[in-house]
């Protein structure tokens, strides 16, 4: 294989490896520390950001296009790149109408390293930062070789994700959230 291509299984390993882990993720905060993203955000954010961060860093430093350039090398750029990616979600973030202020700023924090993860650091373990690599994933809307398809496809469909999360929000900005006032109700019932 050239330096642009992938085998098929070995891309749908990756993809199935970091979708189980995040399953594994909402699945061990759920059952082991009773967390879930609709009555504890942040926590539950979190917990998935230190179950997934090294399996997604660990996955994709393992098919880093520069195979010249050392394992270790992929990790550490990728853990350096993850708070930069995280600014920029963070300020995407704010500018597209994230709450600012201390009561949502954790949250938000951990969103965007959760993002980051999901779209920054991948990019930055398979291409590092090489300027070229980067310019071409960004500027081309259709991949042109598999490695920028195991990059940006994810990437996009966790950008998507969010946006259409995030869409009907705006319904209930006025007042707290309706299943979690519907969570408390049933709470005090069963109380």
């Amino acid at each position: 294989m050239d330096n642009g291509e992938i085998a098929v299984s070995k891309a749908l390993a990756l993809h199935l490896l970091c979708t189980l882990g995040l399953a594994a993720g909402f699945f061990a905060a759920g059952i082991a520390y009773n967390l879930s993203l609709v009555t504890d955000p942040a926590q539950t954010l979190s917990f998935l950001l230190v179950f997934e961060t090294p399996i997604v860093v660990a996955s994709y430093s393992f098919v880093r296009r520069d195979h010249d350039r050392p394992y270790w090398e992929a990790v550490s750029m990728a853990l350096f790149g993850l708070p930069v990616g995280a600014l920029l979600n963070a300020l995407g973030a704010i500018v597209l109408g994230a709450p600012v202020g201390p009561k949502y700023w954790i949250s938000t924090i951990y969103w965007s390293c959760l993002m980051s993860l999901f779209t920054f650091v991948p990019a930055v373990c398979v291409f590092g930062w090489s300027r070229m690599d980067w310019q071409r994933i960004i500027a081309n809307s259709k991949p042109k070789q598999a490695t920028d398809c195991l990059v940006s496809l994810p990437a996009q469909g966790a950008i998507v994700g969010a946006w259409l999360g995030a869409w009907p929000m705006p319904l209930d900005w006025e007042m707290p959230w309706q299943f979690v006032q519907l969570l408390r109700k049933q709470q005090c019932a069963t109380s």
